[in-house]
């Protein structure tokens, strides 16, 4: 599928026909396994290894303001995002938006069920690769009418994306969510989700903003 984005004031078209969701990819061991406990107070089981690299479908990527989900128990992770395209890899945000109820029974299947939200602004990996660790990527949730800081961390929280891009057979075509941090308050599901990256060297940010409609849950 092709995908356009804003790139240094223009418009850039990038074909994407694989989509990876990398998980559990903390550079703290002690982080990735609070991520784990928080999961598996929710009864998911945890990783065969560290970190795990699933595949879902390129169509799940999503440029719209809302996402449709069926039932209330999904919830969105803030995620650095890499694109990879006529040689060249490009950074940018996107959501985990993940199934919590299908997460029980499978992984693999809940990334699946989902849209992944993702920003409309790249930027050249290059230009940033000298200072990754400071970029930093923050979660903001509606919650009972207010706005509650949900994540916050640097990628410095994060494996090292070119190690993570080794890992993940990332070529031309390739689209990877990179990983994230735990919960603020614990996994839950929120109505409206404002992410943002923040470059502290060059004051610059790309921001992704997103509402859910959670459809009836039909049996």
């Amino acid at each position: 599928m092709d995908v356009a984005f804003s790139h240094n004031n223009n418009c850039l078209v990038l074909t994407i026909h694989s989509v990876v969701v990398a998980g559990w990819t903390g550079r703290n061991m002690d982080a990735v396994q609070h991520h784990i406990d928080e999961l598996a107070a929710l009864g998911i089981a945890p990783p065969s290894k560290v970190p795990l690299y699933y595949r879902v479908a390129s169509s799940l990527l999503t440029q719209a303001n809302t996402i449709d989900v069926v039932g209330r128990s999904t919830s969105g992770e803030v995620e650095p995002l890499l694109v990879r395209a006529n040689g060249r890899t490009y950074f940018g945000l996107a959501s985990d938006h993940t199934d919590r109820d299908l997460e029980r029974h499978s992984v693999a299947a809940s990334k699946q069920a989902c849209a992944k939200p993702i920003a409309t602004e790249l930027w050249d990996f290059d230009e940033i690769k000298g200072h990754l660790d400071d970029i930093t990527l923050r979660c903001v949730i509606e919650e009972d009418g207010r706005e509650i800081l949900y994540q916050e961390g640097n990628l410095a929280n994060i494996r090292p994306l070119a190690e993570l891009c080794d890992g993940a057979g990332f070529t031309d075509g390739t689209a990877m969510l990179c990983g994230t941090f735990a919960a603020i308050g614990g996994v839950r599901p929120a109505s409206q989700y404002r992410m943002e990256a923040f470059d502290p060297t060059n004051g610059k940010a790309i921001a992704l903003t997103y509402g859910v409609v959670a459809l009836p849950v039909i049996s």
